[in-house]
């Protein structure tokens, strides 16, 4: 049975968000659940579920990553072998083989950090990568790196290309995805230096690389897999959702003030637009997951609710189930092996 960790101390409002979403999993999934956290919040969450003989325990953790951890402080709490907080707990369950995965809806920051101290690197790879799915127009597209590093060479997104690549065909089932990098010009001659190095690496690994794509080429669906840096690749997932709200805030609006022809036409389109709402809600996919690191760890936002968990779980068990971590592994040195020859 595939055994997920959850940081019950996670989202903005731990325990509860985090618990409910962790049982649901356990009901839907039929998997195992450890709960990592301040044990006398988590428990009475946990026994308001009725979990009966769900396979649900309880890990203490007597602290906690927050916001406020940032710099060396940050680095101490995450590295150091006796740390209480449950990130670092969690993580090493993962790391000693007690548990197949780790979600949390912490600080993205603290978990990133805690990932690469106590799980280090898969062989190869230079530095981890967030990645998530965005809508597109003909489906889904693999975005990465959302913000791990925002600072990058191009050797890293090189190594972000085989493992986006990797993902999409392990985890969403698409064979050959189409790769292609994030600039403002679909032209090998455009974008900044980062991305004029890093093309003629990740054409030369032998993956199906479309060329560069510009942010509506990503929309549009003319990619499976889009690699950027951390800080370009935040800001399309930031403002993407923020438009996203937009666009149902205003439909809403409009048909409240539009007069009776407008409640009317807002009545028949519900349906329509409930389907577009749960298209671009983030709780949908409920966690990106953290490429590069020695271990299957999955990141979700902080105002996940139980939907949102219960989602990222589902996410992290079908990465379990496809064997994502050994693929990278197996795939990563071949790869970068056949693009330096």
């Amino acid at each position: 049975m595939t055994r997920i960790v959850i940081d019950a101390m996670g989202s903005d409002e731990f325990p509860t968000p985090d618990v409910v979403g962790a049982v649901m999993a356990a009901r839907e999934y039929n998997i195992g659940i450890i709960l990592v956290g301040d044990e006398a919040k988590i428990r009475p969450v946990l026994e308001a579920q009725n979990p009966g003989n769900l396979p649900i325990s309880i890990v203490h953790a007597p602290e906690m990553l927050t916001m406020e951890d940032k710099g060396m402080a940050l680095v101490l709490k995450a590295r150091r072998a006796n740390a209480k907080n449950s990130m670092a707990i969690g993580i090493d369950l993962v790391k000693n083989g007690e548990a197949d995965a780790f979600v949390t809806a912490g600080n993205t920051g603290a978990a990133m950090t805690t990932a690469y101290f106590r799980l280090g690197m898969i062989p190869g790879v230079d530095k981890p990568a967030l990645a998530v799915i965005f809508p597109t127009a003909t489906g889904s597209c693999v975005v990465l790196d959302v913000g791990a590093n925002p600072d990058v060479k191009p050797e890293n997104l090189h190594q972000f290309a085989i493992m986006g690549s990797i993902y999409a065909e392990k985890v969403r089932g698409i064979q050959s995805p189409k790769i292609g990098l994030v600039s403002n010009g679909e032209e090998e001659g455009k974008g900044n230096e980062l991305i004029r190095n890093a093309l003629p690496l990740i054409k030369n690994t032998g993956l199906n690389f479309f060329g560069n794509v510009e942010g509506k080429e990503v929309i549009g669906g003319k990619v499976d897999v889009a690699v950027t840096d951390g800080f370009t690749g935040n800001v399309m997932l930031k403002s993407s959702e923020a438009v996203a709200k937009l666009i149902i805030d205003k439909i809403k609006e409009a048909v409240k003030t539009g007069g009776p022809l407008a409640l009317i036409g807002g009545a028949l389109l519900k349906p329509a637009l409930g389907e577009i709402k749960k298209l671009l809600d983030p709780s949908e996919e409920g966690a990106g997951s953290l490429l590069g690191v020695n271990g299957l760890v999955f990141i979700g936002h902080g105002r996940s609710d139980a939907l949102a968990i219960k989602n990222a779980v589902r996410v992290a068990n079908n990465a379990v189930k496809a064997n994502v971590l050994g693929a990278i592994r197996n795939d990563i040195a071949t790869r970068l092996k056949k693009s330096a020859e």
